[in-house]
């Protein structure tokens, strides 16, 4: 299999907890073999707890690149992972998010809370104002994500997202699939109406 070129490291968004089933922690472990066997670089937020702690570990056992992205705040309170290729220590979570986006060619969610809806939402809008071009995805393990497709399916029917929009979500559950899919994804070429849509 020949994979994307551009696409070669990939920022993961998850939990800073590992969740109540162990499915979760397997799918980042899977995920990590996925990235390492592809030759694709991890990007994530630094920490060595939950999910990220977990696909974090993997890649580095396999001797792939991790880059981590952590807030000064986070990192004193001990939360940063010390074994990585490369951690850099910002400010804010802004910068965080900004880093993350600059070091990486492709986003994937999986499961997580708060954090990972923030960082989701925040990469699925700048692909809507086509700020950037890179693809996105959800490792759906265990349904996680089913109503969150149903939530965007709602807002496509009501008006708020075009259907390009809609399609910019690449949903697997398998690792080697979903990162298929980012490899051939295109971006939607179509920007955010202005006040047709919210």
């Amino acid at each position: 299999m020949r994979y994307h070129a551009s696409v070669k490291r990939v920022c993961v968004f998850c939990g800073s907890s590992a969740g109540s089933e162990p499915a979760y922690r397997a799918a980042a472990r899977e995920m990590g073999e996925a990235l390492v066997r592809r030759g694709t670089g991890l990007v994530y937020g630094g920490a060595r707890i939950g999910l990220m702690g977990a696909i974090a570990d993997r890649v580095l056992e396999l001797e792939g690149e991790v880059i981590g992205v952590i807030p000064r705040a986070l990192a004193e309170k001990e939360v940063a992972h010390a074994g990585l290729s490369q951690l850099h220590v910002v400010d804010s979570m802004h910068q965080r998010k900004a880093l993350l986006t600059e070091r990486s060619d492709g986003f994937v969610a999986m499961p997580g809370g708060y954090g990972t809806l923030d960082e989701l939402c925040e990469a699925l809008t700048w692909g809507q104002f086509g700020i950037h071009g890179k693809p996105i995805g959800l490792l759906n393990t265990a349904g996680y994500f089913d109503r969150l497709l149903a939530f965007l399916d709602h807002a496509r029917g009501e008006g708020f997202l075009q259907s390009e929009h809609r399609t910019m979500v690449q949903v697997s559950a398998d690792p080697d699939d979903l990162l298929d899919r980012l490899a051939a994804s295109t971006p939607p070429g179509v920007e955010k109406l202005i006040g047709l849509e919210g």
